[in-house]
């Protein structure tokens, strides 16, 4: 079936994920309730928060502005360093949904693996999504080693948000990913434009008439993984919607694919205990 803008995904949990959203990372104020807002009104129904960004008040006021019903809005955040344990999350979750001013979340994601306090934050997401205070649990800038640890969990994780894009593609964690029904979400899946003067993204834009932004979303999009590039402008968060009307063919894969060297834009969790 080809991949359209309302395209979705089936969680573990039973619901289902836009294949596509608006990440707002560092987006704040009135910048980034405009940004809500114009995503919604071009179609976007996935919202990437979390408490560390500090606008998930914005978040919540530009969905319930924009008039498009709640249950069609995917809303995801995320539980920071400084709030994990057991306790600490339940409390960490509750402040979330009061800033929303939501009665769930779609997604909630662990945002880091922080030694020593991880299993007991996993043990307060599986309560949480028991609870139904969220409606799918996961986590973020996860490693093999990482996920390995929840294999036996009694709630496995939905969700791994890592940084994706062709110029970093840990293999080795898509595919434990797939073998273990773990959905893939890309963030910075634009290498925060690092990358957008590569001649061989270049090349193949220019040969479809498309941006190397579009180009890049579209990698993700038919490797599988969820995208949610950010921004706050609106000619962008129109750019970044319109990658449905072409398809990149397994020559222009391939190539994509031979430009993986690594590249962290962000942090990198690969070592991390």
């Amino acid at each position: 079936m080809a991949l359209r803008l309302d395209s979705r995904v089936r969680l573990r949990h039973g619901n289902e994920m836009p294949v596509l959203g608006l990440g707002v990372w560092q987006a704040r104020g009135k910048a980034c309730a405009a940004a809500v807002r114009s995503a919604l009104n071009l179609g976007y129904r996935l919202i990437d928060t979390a408490s560390m960004y500090g606008n998930e008040k914005e978040v919540g006021e530009s969905i319930r502005a924009s008039r498009v019903p709640r249950d069609e809005v995917f809303v995801t955040t995320k539980v920071w360093n400084d709030e994990q344990g057991y306790g600490p999350t339940l409390g960490a979750c509750e402040a979330s949904l009061r800033r929303l001013r939501m009665d769930y979340v779609d997604l909630y994601l662990v945002h880091w693996p922080v030694p020593e306090k991880r299993l007991e934050t996993w043990r307060a997401m599986e309560r949480l999504q028991k609870g139904g205070k969220v409606r799918a649990v996961g986590v973020s800038n996860y490693m093999v080693h990482h996920l390995e640890e929840l294999k036996d969990s009694l709630v496995k994780p939905a969700v791994n948000q890592i940084e994706l894009h062709p110029f970093l593609h840990p293999v080795d964690v898509t595919e434990y990913c797939a073998a273990h029904g773990i959905v893939v979400e890309a963030y910075s899946p634009l290498a925060r434009g690092r990358k957008l003067k590569d001649p061989t993204v270049a090349g193949i834009a220019a040969k479809h008439g498309k941006t190397p932004a579009q180009v890049l979303i579209r990698w993700g999009l038919q490797h599988g993984f969820v995208e949610i590039p950010k921004s706050v402008r609106p000619e962008r968060i129109r750019e970044n919607v319109d990658v449905f009307d072409f398809t990149l063919n397994a020559t222009q894969m391939k190539a994509l694919a031979a430009l993986n060297q690594g590249l962290h834009v962000t942090w990198d969790p690969t070592n991390a205990p």
